[in-house]
């Protein structure tokens, strides 16, 4: 591949700043504002663009599912198709709110869900990967921007580095959504992104205020990066613990909801507000809830949790994903008059270099220490495949445009590095987001799902429904009640069932996957039958009685869908 020549900028014409300070280096709007409009009328014009958008994302979203393709590409193109829609106004996304807007809130939802034993297990390898992948990242690309780039800085340099240097948890999840990976690469990837945009966006912060400076004192940035971890840890967690103590005295389920997305929110707030990371105040947060979750939140509560929560990460990662591809518009005419065949070149060489040095970590981190213990290479191998799989896991997304949108309009190369953020992404999210399936599938690293469920969850559902049954047991051999034996004959005899079934759960699955899954089939005929006979009687029953047998059969038909989910 032909060399890319040296770039050098033309210059620019700098306006004055009239923007308000701000915590985050940059320019303080409207999360989404639209040029050349009225005072009075941008109000309503960034609702009816929002409503636009979110439109235009169901239909990618539809679209996606089609072409069987991930959302988070189909979303990305459609952006930067609706960038160059005539009449369509400009948008200008504020790097600070577009933060505290959507990370706390999907970093809580995922770190809500995240295993914690499996994450503390493989401890080891997220934090190389999180806090180690993102400096040797940001240094490989600050020396290949400092090569192909002559006249930009180096601490100029090392900052697009930290900006591109961390996989989006969003774009991750949105991908591997599609695929049944081992539990171990779901966890260290999820892992990694829930950790990697605190590291990044510290060494960012430290980088910026280093332009210009003529010494930089190295000791004081590593205690800053550790004391701003360990502040953003605390919050998160003090905030989480806070949120379980209001759960505690409150029995309304919509309270609950409220609250629970308020938590994310305050966490990612405080530890702003003290200067400490607010992204792993979010992360903490979530993960005091999931933890506590059974202990304190009533059933309703968890399980409208789930539909509210749904809701909320698909019309975030949407719009997260849409406005990328909107900024198209923005940085081709900021460099309309540079040379665009240099520019290509330039994008496709800080492209390869991402990619490469991920290629490169990934495989030193995992293969180096097992060279050199062969007690970590007995317990714990790892597999080539596995580690070309999470080589490829390297989507950008939200986080590297926010940082880059927030560089200060003085900032030498801030042109240059916008452009390179995007491509990185678009890049990363097109190529290796349309491609991953096709490299899990070839690799073959995907585990084969079945009607039964893993053995951990077989033999916790049988321990659960025999601590039940000898709950009903011994309550009825201390009660000197006898007018309720027959129905309590009857609850035995249920839960007895449930034993037989959680018993043959855990047996061979080739001889009893097939049976389960035909007995699930035959349940979900069952109960569309009874929701027709149900709706027969929707003019002559009680509304609320009508509503409360609703719910049962939804409730049920859940379980069942969830059983069979993916076979």
């Amino acid at each position: 591949m032909p060399r890319p020549g040296p770039w050098r900028p033309r210059p620019q014409v700098v306006p004055p700043r009239t923007d308000r300070p701000s915590r985050f280096p940059g320019r303080a709007r409207l999360p989404i504002q639209a040029h050349h409009s009225p005072p009075d009328a941008r109000t309503m014009h960034v609702f009816e663009l929002l409503l636009v958008l979110l439109a235009a994302c169901v239909a990618l979203a539809v679209l996606a599912n089609r072409l069987n393709l991930p959302v988070a590409v189909t979303l990305v193109l459609g952006g930067m198709g609706l960038a160059f829609v005539p009449g369509l106004p400009p948008l200008v996304l504020d790097p600070e709110l577009v933060l505290a807007l959507f990370l706390p809130p999907l970093l809580q939802v995922s770190a809500y869900r995240t295993d914690w034993p499996a994450f503390r297990n493989h401890l080891r390898p997220i934090l190389l990967l999180a806090i180690g992948g993102v400096f040797f990242t940001a240094g490989l690309v600050a020396v290949a921007a400092k090569l192909f780039v002559p006249s930009l800085p180096w601490w100029a340099a090392i900052t697009l580095g930290a900006i591109v240097a961390p996989p989006d948890a969003v774009a991750a999840a949105s991908v591997l959504s599609r695929f049944k990976l081992p539990k171990r690469i779901v966890t260290v990837l999820e892992g990694e992104s829930l950790i990697n945009d605190a590291s990044s966006l510290v060494l960012y912060k430290f980088a910026v205020a280093a332009v210009g400076v003529s010494t930089v004192s190295y000791g004081e940035g590593a205690l800053q990066f550790f004391g701003v971890a360990i502040g953003g840890a605390l919050v998160g967690w003090l905030v989480g613990r806070v949120a379980m103590w209001i759960f505690t005295h409150l029995e309304d389920t919509l309270l609950d909801l409220t609250i629970s997305i308020l938590a994310g929110f305050a966490a990612y707030l405080a530890a702003e507000a003290i200067h400490a990371s607010g992204v792993l105040a979010a992360v903490a947060c979530g993960l005091v809830l999931g933890r506590q979750q059974h202990a304190e939140f009533t059933a309703r509560t968890r399980i409208e949790l789930v539909a509210v929560w749904g809701f909320l990460e698909f019309a975030l990662t949407s719009l997260v994903f849409i406005l990328i591809g909107l900024q198209l518009r923005g940085i081709a005419g900021r460099l309309v008059d540079e040379n665009l065949h240099q520019l290509a070149w330039l994008a496709l060489a800080m492209s390869v270099t991402l990619i490469v040095s991920r290629f490169a970590w990934v495989f030193a981190s995992a293969w180096v220490p097992r060279l050199l213990s062969r007690e970590l290479r007995e317990r714990d191998p790892t597999p080539w495949r596995h580690a070309t799989v999470v080589s490829w896991t390297g989507m950008r997304g939200v986080v590297s445009l926010a940082a880059a949108l927030a560089l200060p309009e003085v900032f030498p190369g801030r042109d240059i590095i916008l452009f390179l953020a995007f491509c990185s992404i678009f890049v990363t999210l097109v190529i290796q987001g349309t491609t991953l399936g096709w490299v899990v599938r070839r690799l073959g690293v995907t585990e084969e799902v079945t009607a039964l469920p893993e053995p951990e969850t077989a033999q916790a559902r049988a321990e659960i429904t025999t601590a039940a049954l000898e709950a009903v047991r011994e309550h009825l051999d201390g009660s000197e009640a006898t007018e309720h034996t027959e129905a309590a004959t009857e609850l035995v005899q249920e839960y007895e069932v449930r034993a037989e079934r959680a018993s043959i759960e855990g047996q061979d699955p080739d001889t009893k996957s097939s049976q389960l899954e035909a007995q699930q089939r035959l349940r979900l005929v069952a109960i569309t039958a009874a929701r027709e006979k149900l709706a027969e009687r929707s003019e002559t029953m009680d509304a609320e009685a009508h509503r409360a047998l609703g719910e049962e059969l939804d409730l049920e038909e859940q379980q069942i869908r969830r059983a069979l989910e993916g076979t």
